[in-house]
């Protein structure tokens, strides 16, 4: 029997304690009532009936902050998953946490129920610096909540780290890697901040009370935590992530690879890989997601049906995130063309920040990712 087809599931949990200072993603700190039922809504759209049967793969409680989720209530939307879809044998379960709202009852409670990948949101361990960005945690509780995460029996544990803040120095940098190392986590995500519109930070730069980091600063930034965690032994297998052997984190591969990825959520974004692919999402806003799905509908909206040319596009930019790259033989067999025949003229522009083997894999080096945006829009623009 051919088995389903495979995809990942994301589930958005659009709540915080308090928004940080530089984020610009779809949540909220109006909590009630919404925290408090918002697993029977996540619970009502995964009933919803779906076009084909699915076999996950992967999962992602992601926000927002999905760890203000109650033990009780995660366990309510596994359940709700487990009674939709087929699980593999080797599914990854990922959520997402903030150090602030974990405790060792919480945590032991979430690996009973089959979490096996926890991302803690440490972001720095600097005090001052998760003051500035309005982190509600402290260094201390990021460290608690690593060693209870371990003692629950989490050994797929992934750690953020944002660099490139106003006012930091490199030896902020340095401290900040070298307590991340002392904690030994699986995974490493690493995020250059930037100031986005509508953020407190925002208005902050509006009143030249703080200055963005200079470039050659940032690059400089960028180099040491790519040379510091690769001395470690953690790969560098995405712009903005590193991991050790066997510990890629399988859900945003997923992404990255243009594999179906379905959504449920206000302010979920989800993908059908099925022929050239459709992106879609599902709007931000909660009370029409309330609303829609009392009604018994999608609350989804059609973003985006790719044609093939616009397939093609995606498929290479996206390699090019990763360390893997381009497989020019994959990308024919899937479009029938080489990525160096539909993109012959772009391959010229980004040369010199292109590797390439004789078996026709092409990758991008260092510093090509510190550009990436730039190099890309050669391949949108053909």
């Amino acid at each position: 029997m051919t088995p389903p087809p495979s995809a990942g599931l994301y589930l958005h949990v659009p709540f915080c304690l308090r928004k940080c200072a530089y984020c610009d993603f779809f949540s909220t700190a109006e909590t009630n009532p919404w925290l408090a039922n918002w697993h029977q809504l996540l619970c009502r759209h995964l009933a919803l009936p779906t076009p084909r049967e699915t076999r996950l793969t992967s999962l992602f409680f992601g926000g927002g902050t999905p760890s203000l989720l109650s033990v009780a209530q995660v366990d309510a939307v596994l359940k709700a998953v487990r009674q939709q879809f087929t699980l593999a044998p080797e599914v990854e379960i990922s959520l997402e946490a903030n150090p602030g709202t974990l405790d060792q009852a919480k945590l032991a409670g979430y690996r009973a129920l089959g979490v096996n990948r926890l991302s803690l949101g440490v972001q720095s361990f600097n005090d001052e610096m998760l003051g500035f960005l309005g982190r509600i945690h402290s260094a201390e509780q990021a460290r608690h909540a690593f060693d209870w995460a371990r003692a629950a029996g989490f050994d797929n544990i992934s750690l953020d780290l944002m660099f490139a803040v106003p006012g930091q120095k490199l030896a902020d940098l340095h401290q900040d890697i070298a307590q991340l190392l002392v904690l030994n986590p699986e995974h490493v995500g690493i995020y250059g901040l930037s100031i986005e519109p509508g953020t407190p930070l925002q208005s902050l730069r509006a009143q030249d009370l703080i200055d963005e980091i200079a470039e050659e600063t940032y690059v400089g930034f960028y180099h040491q935590i790519h040379t510091a965690l690769g001395n470690a032994g953690y790969e560098h297998y995405e712009i903005s992530n590193f991991a050790r052997a066997g510990y890629r984190c399988r859900h945003n591969l997923g992404y990255w690879q243009r594999k179906t990825c379905l959504a449920a959520g206000a302010g979920a974004h989800g993908f059908d890989a099925a022929g050239n692919g459709l992106r879609y999402e599902i709007p931000a806003d909660l009370e029409n997601y309330q609303r829609q799905l009392e009604a018994g509908r999608n609350p989804a909206i059609l973003l985006e049906k790719f044609t093939p040319a616009q397939a093609m596009s995606e498929t290479l930019y996206l390699g090019l995130r990763t360390a893997d790259g381009i497989d020019s033989q994959e990308f024919r067999h899937q479009f029938g063309q080489r990525p160096e025949q539909v993109f012959a003229r772009a391959f010229e522009h980004i040369a010199p920040w292109v590797e390439s083997t004789t078996a026709g894999r092409h990758r991008l080096n260092l510093d090509g990712w510190l550009i990436y945006d730039q190099l890309i829009q050669h391949f949108l623009t053909r």
